[in-house]
């Protein structure tokens, strides 16, 4: 290609050129196919090349791609927000629509100080949220991320938001086990709130299961209901981050509803629009906007291409591919079909310590000891070395942080297409324990050496 002038994630790397995708594959300009274990960066949730998407995008694009939302509204930025009132759980009635899901959680952060202006309690600015966690890579939406490889060289710019434990229970924080544990890591909110005082915070910010920060983890039963009480009772908003697990990707078609609780604010992205298009939302409930509806009737935020008609038609697309094909309705049991498939991995490779999830977002952590549960250095980054192996077995993971502090770079997230059938399914689990043997080879030498 001669000189390269595209900055990638790693700029000495080469990378492969994909020439186009169909299904669950990816095929490369030199012939090779892969098969998207991950749907990219957890967003391709219907596949590649649906030809109805793109007929959809077709159709669009010889009305209009762009209207600028301060000048005009347009019909499928009007349909996708009233398809998403009926989708969402609760009065979450209202779209604000983004191009990324770091900026629907920046809005989010944005509607939540605004509500409280609006009340008259300017006071309540501060956000509360967990210490293994991943909402954005912007300086707001980093600044609630307790990740904090991904924190450590832009601290100068970040609030220290993270400051509850996890609920990572192979991992908790409070050296106990689910139940007898009463759920500590959710009551340590109700202790961090008198510390701080309720009259300062603003909202409560989480992923129902937390995604790369830690690989998967997910909260036990009644995690969420205490949660949502506390912020209740001493009236904090709370936001929850459906970027990576919205969209259908955990069997139900937002996480938080595993738990039957609502979000006074939801961001939701990625699988929105399958990859197919830049767009993300803020949703927001009805009691939220009716204070600033009531004042301002402004909401401060916004940017070129919101409501975007391009993007918002593509959205709309995939949204009823999935609902006339019932593609979340199967995403449960495809779930539990991988995981039996996953799980005798673990007997069979003793450095897989923790395979967790719910529907088709499955994490893995790897440990240097699978019975005392420690973790290899992170300097060793065994994430990479699987995504490389695996990479090489025509598998695509995703990376994800572990461990007690989430320093540990011991984690990958499978989360497959929820259009993934059951032979392809057999075809990742076999490529994956591919990789797996490769990269025992790997740590061998590594341990050698």
């Amino acid at each position: 290609m001669g000189r390269r002038h595209l900055v990638k994630p790693f700029l000495t790397r080469n990378y492969p050129i994909i020439d186009y995708g169909k299904g669950v594959f990816l095929y490369d300009s030199e012939g090779h196919s892969y098969l998207d274990g991950s749907s990219g960066a957890v967003t391709a949730n219907i596949g590649h090349g649906v030809d109805e998407i793109i007929e959809a995008m077709h159709e669009q694009s010889k009305k209009v791609s762009f209207v600028y939302r301060s000048q005009f509204t347009n019909q499928p930025a009007e349909e996708l927000a009233k398809k998403l009132s009926g989708l969402s759980p609760g009065t979450l009635n209202w779209s604000f629509f983004v191009n990324s899901g770091t900026e629907a959680v920046e809005t989010a952060m944005k509607v939540a100080l605004q509500h409280w202006q609006e009340k008259k309690r300017p006071e309540k600015q501060l956000f509360l949220s967990r210490r293994l966690s991943y909402h954005g890579i912007t300086v707001g939406a980093l600044s609630l991320s307790g990740f904090i490889t991904r924190r450590e060289r832009f601290e100068p710019l970040l609030e220290n938001y993270p400051l509850l434990s996890p609920p990572y229970c192979y991992r908790c924080p409070f050296h106990s086990s689910f139940p007898k544990c009463h759920i500590q890591c959710a009551e340590e909110l109700e202790d961090i709130i008198e510390r701080i005082g309720a009259k300062y915070i603003a909202a409560f910010v989480a992923e129902p299961i937390i995604g790369a920060a830690g690989g998967a983890i997910t909260p036990p039963d009644g995690y969420y209901q205490k949660i949502k009480k506390i912020c209740s009772r001493h009236e904090i908003l709370f936001i929850a981050d459906e970027v990576m697990t919205g969209m259908g990707r955990t069997g139900k078609m937002f996480a938080i509803e595993h738990w039957g609780v609502t979000p006074d604010i939801m961001a939701i992205g990625k699988g929105l629009s399958g990859g197919y298009a830049p767009i993300a939302a803020t949703l927001v409930s009805d009691e939220v906007i009716q204070t600033i509806e009531e004042g301002t009737k402004v909401i401060m935020s916004g940017h070129t291409f919101s409501a975007n008609p391009q993007s918002c038609a593509t959205a709309l697309a995939v949204i009823q591919y999935l609902l006339k094909n019932k593609i979340v309705d199967a995403v449960t049991v495809k779930g539990e079909y991988l995981t039996k498939k996953l799980v005798p991995l673990v007997k069979r490779f003793p450095f897989l310590g923790d395979i967790r999830g719910k529907g088709l977002l499955i994490g893995v952590e790897f440990v240097e000891n699978a019975r005392t549960k420690k973790p290899y250095s992170r300097n060793w980054n065994v994430s990479q070395i699987v995504i490389d192996h695996a990479l090489g077995s025509q598998l695509l993971l995703y990376p994800a942080a572990s461990g007690p502090n989430g320093l540990d770079q011991n984690g990958i997230l499978i989360a497959p297409p929820l259009t993934i059938t059951n032979q392809e399914i057999d075809v990742l689990v076999e490529r994956f324990a591919k990789s797996l043997i490769l990269t025992e080879q790997s740590l061998a030498l590594k341990e050698r050496s």
